[in-house]
């Protein structure tokens, strides 16, 4: 682990640091999805290259586990890096989104050889984002000057104990949510409003594929729902909580496999076990052409989302600051006027739609790069 910096300082050091301080940084950033991988490079806080790299199913179909995909999806990136001729021997930090390792605090970590090693073994879970910290570390090893990190991973773990306890000793409670949205949307909103995120108390509701509320106490998620794979709302395409007295009966029902019962509560679960398809957007079109299943079942998915917002608020013990709306589904009139009568008595609601995973990434690898954050060092 870095040593804290000392406050005598030799005139060596301060000039060195002062060098870097100054230095233009430029940082490749990589985002796995199950589907694409984004890519951006920034020179310092300006975006040169942001790209979306679609894989298609066929692509993807000849690989067995997600980590199979390494070399096919590097060899991409690096294709279109030179295709936009960038200068990648410049580059100074490779920043991969953070995938399925232990549970660790929220923060910038170098890539090291133990969190590679649960990255491939997927100790916390098979995902895309598996893939960033992998990428980021082989291609910062082929350059001059490049370090690797990830960031905010889904599995920052901040809970309270007592939010743990799921109700039976064989089972827990677990923090996996979309993390590096619900921190850099709470940065954003501090920032505008002239405070700091650590001294405020927030709900955050990240809208999109999978919806994660979570409530933060000064600068820590101490309670979220894990969306994804069976807690909390009903999203596009996951289930959220069900019924288990009725989940254990379809399990020994013998009409379904593992597999199967996985994939209703992930991936075939939500709104596209119900209408067929997963486009919030093309769902609201339907209802405002008069199919009023479809808009039974947004305005039931926002009504979900309201009630985890009161749980959160109770969390809190009603000390709320800011109810923050995030992710693609709050591009949505309908979806987030609904919630917003449901909670406005608990406080003020506000609406960041969309996210900007890659400027987060980007800037957490700045900072560390410019001396403002150390890195961490995962174990």
């Amino acid at each position: 682990m870095k040593k804290e910096r000392d406050n005598n300082v030799q005139p060596e050091e301060a000039a060195r640091l002062r060098e870097e301080a100054l230095r233009v940084h430029r940082v490749l950033v990589i985002n796995p999805g199950s589907t694409s991988t984004k890519i951006a490079v920034y020179r310092d806080t300006k975006p040169r290259l942001v790209e979306t790299i679609r894989h298609s199913v066929e692509d993807l179909a000849r690989f067995e586990k997600v980590t199979d995909q390494f070399a096919y999806r590097k060899e991409i990136i690096l294709q279109r890096l030179e295709k936009a001729r960038e200068k990648i021997d410049e580059i100074t930090a490779v920043i991969g989104r953070g995938g399925m390792i232990k549970p660790v605090e929220s923060g910038v970590y170098e890539v090291n050889e133990a969190m590679k090693r649960d990255l491939i073994k997927g100790v916390m879970g098979e995902h895309a984002s598996n893939l960033g910290g992998l990428i980021a570390d082989d291609i910062a090893r082929s350059l001059p000057h490049a370090r690797a990190f990830i960031a905010d991973p889904v599995v920052v773990d901040e809970l309270e104990d007592i939010a743990r306890v799921a109700g039976h000793p064989l089972f827990e409670r677990k923090s996996i949510f979309h993390a590096l949205n619900h921190k850099a949307i709470s940065r954003t909103f501090a920032q505008q409003t002239g405070r700091k995120y650590e001294d405020l108390n927030l709900i955050v509701a990240h809208m999109g594929g999978g919806i994660t509320v979570g409530a933060h106490e000064k600068g820590r998620v101490i309670d979220v729902n894990q969306g994804l794979d069976g807690d909390g709302p009903f999203s596009p395409e996951r289930s959220g909580t069900l019924p288990v007295g009725d989940l254990a009966r379809v399990c020994f029902s013998g009409k379904y496999d593992l597999k199967d019962v996985k994939k209703m509560i992930t991936g075939k679960g939500g709104l596209v076990a119900y209408l067929g398809i997963n486009d919030v957007y093309k769902i609201d079109l339907m209802a405002q052409d008069g199919n009023e299943k479809a808009g039974f079942l947004l305005d039931a998915m926002a009504y979900q989302v309201a009630k985890e917002i009161g749980a959160m608020s109770a969390v809190l013990k009603g000390r709320v600051d800011a109810i923050i709306l995030t992710g693609g589904i709050a591009y949505n009139n309908r979806v987030v006027d609904f919630i917003k009568v449901m909670v406005a008595h608990i406080a003020r609601v506000v609406v960041f739609p969309g996210e900007d995973e890659m400027k987060a990434l980007a800037m957490n690898a700045l900072q560390v790069l410019r001396g403002e954050k150390e890195a961490k060092v995962y174990s």
